[in-house]
């Protein structure tokens, strides 16, 4: 990869999305409701796979750039009684789809999943096990881990439950910066931790990094990533930090001893250069993996696939959300949980399943979706794939999409052409921009604070 001028590429540096999901989540509306689920579930194809996602939100302390919903508490009779809730709204599930459909993925998320106790994560899981009995012998079964919250019970719980895959949250390993975003964990720590899932044969490692954290430079982040190699992770995710200060506990993120754009743009490529040439390959926006990984072998083969949880290996399954703000996804649909406690605890004290928002999607927002998230997945799009799926005529319906992607081509980001297009390398680092040009909802929500900055 050549090297960039960073002040020239800063330019592309603008509110835009992850794209976790097309449309997003802000397009998410109270017009869709439990009615609007249980009929999103009768009509799912019977042979659809499926995904389950739970969202265990509980923390002991707030990471200053974390935006994720969680609930701060060390209070075991919340925990506990959560666990009754999930067990609730997993038998009103029961009612309204075939739990004997065959499982292809499983996600623990949080929060802070591993703040729950051995015993607690036993009855989670055996609630879930007696619902869903049927998983995929190749399934993957994962679970977020925080180092500081990692003990040997905890992982033979995991193990003897089929967990094959974890995810340590790493983010920086320099003390300064875990100063300044409220998380200390020495790298002692985490290869500790680290030590006792390979001892327990978990054979797939991920560490969740960011970078634009406050203080880092460069060379900081060289240190970090040098540590990270000697504990040999099977997979990294390396995340653009989003400084969203209208969340509560971000505001304690002095905005000065941020990176500015253009020195994220140096640490990005320093990053994926030191990866690369260390054996990891990219994978998508975000993510690495060593080239026997599957999640290399997934994107070799055009079989990757993005999610509210990342990447993945699978192929199209019905996402199923359980618990509080946790999110689902059919193939028409999106639907979420309520965010708030006491709102998720009273729609099933009262039999009803705790959809707060949702949306069915237009036939026009699944075309989008798929061209939004195959350009998220592969870096490219070949028109004609798009053409035979859809029936339309690529270059007519994007007209205006392939227009505003001419200053990109011109300044070496995409390769576009009559058949199709293709991220350069260092387009890759602005796949979010490009796919923006096809997002037909981001033009009502300009100068909203809606989304986080691209670099």
């Amino acid at each position: 990869m050549k090297t960039l001028d960073f002040q020239q590429f800063a330019h592309h540096s603008k509110p835009g999305p992850r794209y976790t999901s097309y449309p997003t989540a802000v397009e998410f509306h109270a017009g869709f409701q439990e009615r609007d689920f249980i009929e999103a579930l009768a009509r799912t194809p019977e042979n659809t796979p499926l995904s389950l996602y739970f969202h265990l939100p509980f923390c002991k302390s707030p990471c200053y750039f974390c935006a994720c919903n969680v609930i701060y508490s060390s209070s075991e009779r919340k925990k506990e009684r959560y666990i009754l809730y999930l067990h609730k709204e997993l038998e009103l599930l029961q009612q309204h789809l075939n739990p004997n459909r065959e499982v292809v993925q499983w996600h623990f998320g949080g929060g802070t999943p591993t703040f729950f106790s051995a015993a607690q994560l036993e009855r989670i899981i055996t609630d879930i096990k007696t619902i869903f009995p049927h998983f995929a012998p190749d399934a993957e079964i994962s679970c977020e881990v925080d180092p500081r919250h990692f003990e040997r019970d905890q992982m033979r719980v995991l193990k003897d439950n089929g967990f094959n895959r974890l995810s340590f949250g790493v983010q920086d390993f320099e003390e300064g910066v875990q100063k300044a975003i409220n998380r200390l964990q020495s790298f002692e720590l985490v290869r500790q931790k680290v030590e006792l899932a390979r001892e327990f044969g978990i054979n797939s490692l991920n560490f969740d990094l960011i970078y634009g954290l406050p203080f880092q430079t460069v060379h900081s982040f060289k240190r970090t990533l040098e540590q990270v190699l000697c504990l040999n992770p099977d997979r990294l995710a390396v995340f653009n930090y989003a400084h969203v200060p209208w969340i509560k506990h971000t505001m304690k993120i002095d905005p000065a001893t941020l990176p500015t754009p253009s020195q994220k743009l140096e640490i990005l490529q320093f990053l994926i250069n030191f990866l690369t040439d260390h054996g990891y390959k990219m994978i998508g926006m975000d993510h690495f993996a060593k080239a026997d990984n599957e999640l290399y072998q997934a994107l070799e083969t055009k079989q990757l696939r993005r999610n509210f949880q990342g990447y993945t290996t699978k192929k199209f399954s019905q996402t199923i959300g359980v618990g509080v703000t946790s999110i689902g996804e059919g193939l028409d649909y999106y639907a979420q949980n309520f965010k708030d406690l006491k709102a998720y605890e009273r729609a099933l004290d009262e039999g009803r399943l705790p959809i707060e928002r949702g949306l069915v999607l237009s036939a026009e927002d699944r075309l989008r979706k798929e061209v939004i998230m195959r350009l998220m997945n592969h870096l490219e799009l070949d028109f004609s794939a798009i053409e035979k799926a859809f029936s339309i005529d690529f270059k007519t319906h994007f007209a205006k999409s392939l227009e505003a992607l001419k200053p990109y081509a011109q300044e070496g980001l995409v390769e576009l052409d009559s058949q199709g297009l293709k991220t350069s390398p260092t387009g890759a680092m602005l796949v979010r921009n490009i796919a923006m040009v096809f997002d037909a909802y981001l033009e009502k929500h300009r100068g909203d604070q809606k989304f986080s900055k691209t670099l």
